[in-house]
């Protein structure tokens, strides 16, 4: 087992891997960020430009994308199933089961960018993707139809929230109910927005699953603190940037507020030698604001 002090969780850009045709794929390595490895995870970003296509491809891996710029549309095919060709948009979430075959496309001026984030412990190579390349671009277009949406991708900046703190943040949880493949990924993910000088609260993992952070856009600080109360992590992290934390490590992200409301006054009071009037602010506060502090006034 990798002890703390020789993790390094210091946040890494992608880099890249191959490109041509209008059509770039960078990739994230397990040599540069060792916990993709030791937490079969896959991490990777494709970039499009105008007319870029993305040939046809099946994955060693299953995953969740997600759009953070651009329009355009990209072809699923589930096994044994007919082709679902969907429009996707900034802000879209898609689950990509294991054995799928996909495609992308960008007829937009403005780059379409995809950035996957999947299970590699079926993959040829831990903390990698590999894709196998089916066809050329000869003809895929012909007749195409866009219809086929409806359980297969959600808008994350569109669909409803699951939290909303005024001058906080806000928080979208991908799930089976808004997004019914998810049950086929083995993943976990969610939407973070952070307003300015907003700060995310403290929060741990309880299993054994590891906290993959993607940095869409904007910039800010982030902190994690080891089982011995140390720091492992403290830097400024900005658009681009992906960090992994291990567990048990304490974060930033807490999804659920029922731990503190579980707890009563004395015990927290007794933990954090406060008195009653402090816990009381806190414990209303922490009801109010979930996951969130938003600045002061």
């Amino acid at each position: 087992m990798v002890r703390e002090r020789e993790i390094d969780l210091s946040p890494k850009l992608a880099k890249k891997v191959y490109e041509g045709d209008g059509c770039a794929y960078c990739a994230w390595s397990p040599d540069d960020l060792p916990m993709l490895h030791q937490g079969n995870v896959g991490a990777a970003k494709l970039a499009l430009e105008k007319d870029g296509f993305a040939l046809p491809r099946y994955s060693d891996s299953s995953k969740v994308a997600y759009v953070p710029q651009g329009n355009g549309v990209t072809g699923i095919v589930l096994p044994e199933k007919e082709e679902k060709v969907l429009p996707i948009k900034k802000g879209d979430a898609v689950a990509l089961p294991f054995g799928v075959i996909m495609w992308w496309y960008n007829k937009k001026d403005t780059d379409l960018v995809v950035l996957f984030l999947g299970d590699t412990s079926k993959a040829h190579k831990s903390g990698s993707f590999i894709d196998f390349f089916l066809t050329d671009s000869n003809g895929i277009f012909t007749g195409f139809s866009t219809k086929h949406r409806n359980g297969m991708a959600l808008n994350c900046e569109e669909a409803p929230l699951d939290v909303d703190i005024k001058r906080g943040g806000r928080v979208v949880v991908l799930s089976t109910k808004n997004l019914p493949l998810a049950s086929d990924v083995g993943l976990g993910a969610d939407l973070v927005r952070l307003d300015d000088n907003a700060i995310c609260s403290l929060g741990f993992s309880c299993d054994s699953a590891l906290l993959v952070t993607y940095i869409v856009r904007g910039s800010g600080r982030v902190q994690v603190v080891g089982v011995d109360g140390k720091h492992v992590l403290e830097m400024t992290i900005k658009g681009g940037d992906l960090f992994i934390v291990p567990s048990p490590i304490f974060t930033h992200l807490a999804e659920s507020i029922a731990t503190w409301k579980a707890l009563s006054l004395e015990v927290v009071r007794a933990s954090f030698n406060v008195d009653l009037d402090i816990e009381q602010l806190f414990h209303s506060k922490r009801a109010k604001e979930a996951s969130f502090f938003p600045p002061p006034n």
